[in-house]
């Protein structure tokens, strides 16, 4: 039997604005399990990151605020725990990779610094020892000369071997979640896919688990167990991975796979798109947030927002309408 690292429930954050409040996350709740990788799917703007910087409390306040939920970690509430309690938690048991490796490293500290400074902080290593530690890091990522890169500046890295450098650091206290936050998003196709494959040996040499957020679902089915897919704040279908892939049940998901381009076809044609555009989040929708664009819209979609509810072993959807056979659920 698995043991669950993280329980979110009813996580609500929303965003001061001057045109008014964003309610960025609405509700939101899953679970990780000891060794599980989920991946959160979505389009620019769902919510996706903001969800797990406020598991971390990362979210800046003001403008930020997190006003409901929990994210419990080994029965300890996230979101209740004290600022001194949480910084430990950080880092030493949850780890993170930053979406864009070029500005999330200190511009002014050397690789060195930056790496042994939480080893220092959590792990009460000395300096010697931290060094060592770092090196070792450096080369677990698959950085060449690593003893002699530890005093070079972030500039002097490229932008695969920053990224390489940002793994390093969450994985530096061996966390038991490593959250990556679109961590080949900045990078070529080439070092896209070294730094998928690094993750997934990290993963299955040191039995982590893996919170993966991203956009592109090819990347998901080679990394996820799970998947839960998000829209407008809410998470809208949350399934294991072949199955999403096998038989999406929510409008939005089939968009979002019909849209990944097809080399295998022979006939050429445009790459197909959503209709419409998201919502602006400046009231929590009492409707379901995707009937603008959903081709399979009913009556009920305009006046009613649906809830996830399961479909199937293991499979959640929030729609009124079963799409294989058009009618209301």
């Amino acid at each position: 039997m698995t043991n669950r690292l993280l329980d979110v429930k009813g996580l609500e954050t929303h965003f001061n604005t001057p045109e008014g409040i964003v309610h960025a996350v609405n509700g939101v709740s899953f679970t990780l399990d000891e060794g599980e990788t989920l991946g959160i799917v979505g389009e620019s703007g769902c919510g996706k990151s903001v969800t797990m910087l406020s598991c971390l409390r990362l979210v800046p306040m003001p403008p930020g605020k997190i006003v409901a939920g929990q994210a419990n970690y080994k029965d300890r509430d996230l979101l209740a725990i004290s600022e001194d309690e949480i910084r430990k938690v950080r880092g030493a048991h949850i780890g993170m990779i930053f979406q864009d490796p070029m500005t999330s490293l200190n511009p002014v500290m050397t690789i060195g610094k930056q790496l042994t400074e939480p080893l220092i902080l959590h792990l009460g290593l000395t300096e010697k020892q931290a060094r060592n530690r770092s090196i070792e890091l450096l080369g677990i990522v698959g950085i060449p000369r690593a003893s002699d890169r530890l005093k070079d500046y972030p500039h002097q890295y490229s932008g695969g071997m920053r990224q390489r450098v940002m793994i390093a650091m969450a994985l530096a206290c061996m966390p038991d979640i490593l959250i990556a936050d679109e961590p080949t998003t900045a990078l070529d196709v080439t070092i896209q896919a070294q730094i998928v494959e690094l993750v997934i040996q990290l993963r299955e040499e040191l039995g982590m688990s893996i919170v993966w957020i991203t956009h592109d679902l090819g990347v998901v089915a080679s990394i996820a167990n799970r998947v839960a897919v998000m829209y407008a704040g809410f998470i809208i279908e949350e399934a294991p991975v072949k199955k999403l892939y096998a038989g999406p049940s929510h409008p939005y998901t089939v968009g979002l796979l019909n849209s990944l381009p097809q080399i295998q076809v022979q006939e050429k044609k445009r790459l197909y798109s959503i209709n419409g555009m998201p919502p602006t989040l400046y009231k929590i929708p009492h409707a379901c947030p995707f009937a603008p664009r959903c081709p399979w819209v009913i009556e009920r979609c305009w006046s009613e927002n649906p809830l996830l509810f399961p479909i199937g072993d293991s499979h959640k959807v929030a729609c009124w309408v079963d799409i294989k056979t058009g009618r209301e659920r």
